[in-house]
């Protein structure tokens, strides 16, 4: 990642905002991003989210495209990529040094993502020996912040009789992920689609000799690799 980013004129909040786009343009594929679809994401109000747009706008990091369409420019989205490495770096070691379990590290990431030493970042990556995945199976962007989205599909996606194995999952719930650990899910678990219920499309699915029946939400929010 270039040095010369720009950080000290941002606001934590600014930053947030940045990350935000990011995560909905690249990591959820939006084709369209508009003010209030970006509030909504951060549970702001569209009047604040609007505010801060235009401030955006105005230090170069956001433009408006066609339709009202939200863009990161060529200033603005190197800086959301930072925040993602730093968020996730600062999750990973959390939970493997630190005792958190994957459902605390979140939160406490947030904290931490606007720390502005490069030098304690790449520290910390050097010290974990330059993980590459964080604790919800999220690829970690370089120290050169190169990114990219592995290809993911949905458990609700599969069919009865489909094997996968879980790569990720959704790392903003608390809720969902310590869910995820009550059942006895994990990382890498292979998973067996046993039945889909045709009233609420929940699923049946075998793990570990035991089996689970979760509803459609769960698996929209499960990411998985399917099996041969």
């Amino acid at each position: 990642m270039t040095n010369k980013l720009n950080l000290n004129n941002l606001t934590k909040s600014e930053e947030d905002y940045l990350k935000a786009l990011f995560q909905l343009l690249i990591e959820d594929g939006a084709t369209k991003v508009g003010n209030n679809q970006l509030a909504e994401y951060l549970k702001v109000s569209p009047a604040s989210t609007n505010n801060m747009v235009k401030k955006l706008k105005t230090k170069g990091y956001v433009v408006s495209e066609k339709y009202g369409k939200l863009d990161l420019t060529e200033e603005g989205k190197p800086i959301a990529v930072r925040l993602i490495r730093k968020h996730r770096l600062w999750e990973t070691f959390l939970c493997n040094y630190l005792n958190f379990t994957w459902d605390e590290v979140h939160d406490v990431a947030e904290q931490l993502e606007h720390i502005k030493s490069q030098k304690l970042i790449d520290e910390l990556d050097r010290f974990m020996d330059f993980p590459q995945k964080d604790p919800h199976g999220e690829i970690i962007p370089n120290a050169d912040g190169e990114y990219f989205v592995l290809p993911k599909i949905t458990l609700s996606s599969l069919e009865e009789g489909d094997t996968c194995q879980l790569v990720a999952v959704n790392d903003g719930s608390v809720t969902f992920l310590k869910y995820v650990s009550e059942i006895g899910l994990a990382l890498s678990s292979e998973i067996k689609i046993v039945e889909i219920r045709e009233f609420d499309k929940s699923i049946r699915i075998e793990f570990n000799n035991a089996i689970e029946t979760v509803t459609k939400k769960f698996a929209d929010n499960v990411f998985v690799k399917k099996l041969v």
